[in-house]
């Protein structure tokens, strides 16, 4: 009997199956601020029991690509009420994934004002796209002091907050890619010498507050995080105690409790494998919802499913390429392929013009 298409349930939230459409940056809000567009693009893929949107900066200063949506604004509000009036219209929920770009970002992709940031004033290796400018290196961030990290928690709560009002089911933030947690979390981003850097610990202390900030404005069981566990990402290189580092952060979050962790694995896309000795510790030492991500097809989807490997599967390239995607993996349909050269470019091409089944 198939699991996949069955109700599942994430903490106290219904879902209309166990599949996830998985959180892709588009970059199709101008201004920052989600549009019509966007709401079109979100409940054509409302089939899926969870949605987690794209990448959503909490503040001016978590702002890094061109065109990325933000949630610190009312006008971001009113956008985003939009998309999740869509959503819930077709039965599925949807997460906000709050996402700070920390030093992956660059003045050009930012309002005046705004600074970029790091746990330390180290530059992540590579370029960022510019609208204005084209491919830019990536600046060297101001190291964020202790009133900067207060100041960015509150930007978080604030803006899981704004979530809510804005109609979304719950948080996911991002811990993952590296972005601004993983910033704090890797040693090779963050240098510091104080409370928040050196030791595991320390280096665990910003995302777990993180958590907890979040958590206690908007509730438990409203607030998910993603993890990229040897992932490489926007320069954070493997390095030799990389699997007891996560193992301590999964422990510690089983004690903040989140309603889920979301695992990445982009092994699919060239990342190095994630162990599956580090997925059996989350599935063990964590008691709330797994979720798992990375290359799924239906096939492999059930079967780790059905092994109890995780609670619930996300996948992104095929949702973004098959609005329909979850009626396709069902009759066994053809899938549409993905168009690379549209995946960041404004407009409509590539986005709300794949066909569905139907069409």
């Amino acid at each position: 009997m198939s699991i996949l298409y069955t109700p599942a349930t994430l903490g106290p939230i219904t879902l209309q199956n166990h599949l996830v459409m998985a959180p892709m940056t588009r970059s199709r809000a101008p201004g920052n601020i989600p549009d019509a567009l966007m709401a079109e693009y979100y409940a054509e893929r409302s089939t899926a029991g969870l949605i987690i949107t794209e990448g959503t900066s909490p503040s001016p200063n978590g702002l890094g690509y061109p065109r990325i949506p933000g949630i610190f604004s009312m006008d971001q509000i009113e956008g985003w009420k939009a998309v999740t009036e869509a959503v819930h219209r077709n039965g599925a929920k949807i997460f906000l994934q709050i996402m700070h770009c920390g030093r992956i970002s660059h003045p050009l992709n930012m309002p005046p004002g705004a600074r970029v940031l790091g746990p330390s004033a180290v530059a992540a290796s590579g370029n960022m796209y510019t609208d204005t400018e084209g491919l830019k290196p990536f600046p060297v961030p101001e190291a964020m002091t202790e009133d900067d990290i207060r100041t960015s928690l509150i930007e978080y709560a604030k803006a899981a907050k704004n979530a809510v009002t804005a109609g979304f089911d719950g948080v996911e933030l991002h811990g993952a890619n590296g972005y601004l947690l993983e910033q704090f979390f890797r040693p090779n981003s963050n240098l510091r010498t104080d409370g928040y850097g050196g030791s595991t610990e320390n280096r665990s202390r910003f995302v777990l507050e993180v958590v907890d900030v979040v958590t206690a404005a908007i509730g438990e069981g409203r607030v998910g995080i993603r993890l990229s566990p040897f992932g490489v990402f926007n320069d954070m290189p493997l390095y030799e105690s990389i699997e007891n580092d996560y193992t301590y952060l999964c422990k510690q979050l089983n004690l903040s409790a989140p309603a889920y962790i979301h695992l990445a694995d982009h092994s699919s896309m060239g990342a190095p494998q994630v162990p599956d000795s580090i997925k059996a510790t989350f599935r063990n030492a964590f008691k709330g919802t797994l979720i798992l991500s990375g290359g799924y097809d239906a096939e492999r989807a059930e079967s780790d499913l059905a092994g109890s490997k995780c609670d619930l599967i996300a996948v992104g390239r095929p949702f973004l390429a098959n609005p329909d995607l979850v009626e396709r993996w069902k009759t066994g349909a053809a899938l549409n392929t993905p168009d690379v050269d549209t995946f960041y470019t404004p407009g409509p091409k590539g986005y709300t013009d794949y066909p569905a089944l139907c069409d």
